[in-house]
Formats: C-alpha cells, structure tokens, sequence
C-alpha cells in the first residue's frame, strides 16, 4: 500500500477542468516529482490533495484511508503539509514566529526540537531568526516557507515550485537541502518547472500535460527520454 495514492481525481475551477483524470501513487520515503509546463495541473494537484481546491470526483487515499472530502487543517493533522507556490510567508511576523505558526496545532513537547532540526537545514534562517519574514530575499523566504511547513511533522511534504523566482546558487542550495529532508526520513512530493533540479533529486517523476498524465518513469530514465529532453531539459 502507498502512502498517497491519487485514483482519477477531476478538479474544477468554476466549470475550467484542471484535472481530468489523474492517477498517481507514492511510496513512504520516496521523493516524487511531478513536471510539465504552466498550466499543466501541477500545483492544483498538490491543492487537491491539501483540500485547498478539492477534487469533485474521484478519490485521494493516505495510508490506505480516503481523505477526499477532509476540510484543510484535517488534512494537515493527518500528517500531510504543503509549501506553497509563491511562499506566502507572513510578511510582518519574525522568522520564529512564521515556524511557530507551522506547529500551530501540536500540543506536544518537541516543537524547540523541531525548530532547531529547521535551523540546521536552514542556517540562515537561524541567523535572521528575529527578522521580519517580508524584509528577507525571494530564496530566504523559500527557506522559510519549507521550514514553515516542516514544522508540522509531516509525514508527506509537498512542495510547490521552490525554485520560482530565487537564484542559481540558492536553488541549488535549497535542493540539497531537499534532498537531506527526504533523506532523513521525510516523504517528498514536488512540483516543479525546473524539471532538472527535479529529476536530480526525485526517485521517480510523473509527467503532466493539460490536466492528465501522459508519462511516468523513473527519474533517471525521464532525463534520458528524448521528448523529455527536448519539451523540459532544453537538450
């Protein structure tokens, strides 16, 4: 059994279908990747699984248990968090409180924990940990939103378009973090147009195009499939 499994989810917006059919698994500890162009269904897919945009047919499954009618928050106590496209972190709260508000519904004692686990991931997030989250730069504030969504223990991360709008050099270091959270243990699905950060780092990768699935592989195999090549790697 797959920890997430998606079954022929349809999406809407007003009467516009953004998914038409989507079917896609993924496996506890793996990082999947999903790629294609803009407007392709990508981020409404990680909507549909967060309920910010629920599907109207079809069915989502989190260890083997449909969650496809869960209101958001229900969603985030199962174990399920998502770092959104375009950070949206809370421009006039400090770094610390912007990470406290990831944990805003644990009750339990090990959230300094968790909070130092992000600072260690994130040392430049520990440097401005008093500052204001809006006076930071594009790729800080990435940092800070992925830490954010950290902060909830999630057992499956979602990520979407952490590479949008930030340099060469800090998206290369935020992927190399990605990559120390899954492999320590964290679940990833990511959503991405740089579809060569995503396919160095992911285990597996799905491709979408207007709403549907047209091809899944390996990550490793998709860098090598010539259509993949020459519609997301620029080769």
């Amino acid at each position: 059994m797959a920890l997430l499994e998606l079954d022929e989810i349809h999406t809407f917006y007003g009467n516009i279908e953004a998914l038409k059919g989507v079917t896609l698994e993924v496996e506890e500890g793996e990082c999947v990747t999903l790629i294609g162009a803009n407007g392709a269904g990508k981020s409404t897919t990680l909507r549909s699984i967060s309920a910010l945009t629920p599907a109207r047919t079809g069915e989502i499954r989190f260890r083997g248990k449909d969650i496809s009618r869960k209101a958001p928050q229900d969603i985030v106590q199962l174990g399920i968090s998502q770092s959104p496209e375009g950070r949206k972190c809370f421009q006039r709260m400090s770094v610390s409180e912007n990470l406290d508000m990831g944990a805003y519904l644990r009750r339990d004692k090990e959230i300094g924990q968790d909070r130092q686990r992000v600072f260690e991931l994130f040392p430049r997030l520990e440097e401005r940990r008093t500052q204001k989250a809006g006076t930071m730069s594009g790729g800080e504030q990435q940092m800070l939103a992925i830490g954010r969504a950290l902060m909830a223990r999630p057992k499956l991360l979602l990520l979407d378009e952490p590479s949008m709008g930030i340099s060469p050099i800090l998206t290369e270091r935020i992927y190399e973090t990605i990559a120390e959270i899954n492999k320590q243990g964290t679940t990833i699905l990511l959503v991405e147009q740089n579809a060569n950060f995503a396919l160095g780092v992911s285990h597996r990768g799905y491709v979408l195009e207007t709403g549907k699935v047209v091809l899944t592989n390996e990550s490793a195999k998709l860098r090598e499939d010539p259509e993949v090549q020459k519609a997301y790697l620029g080769t």
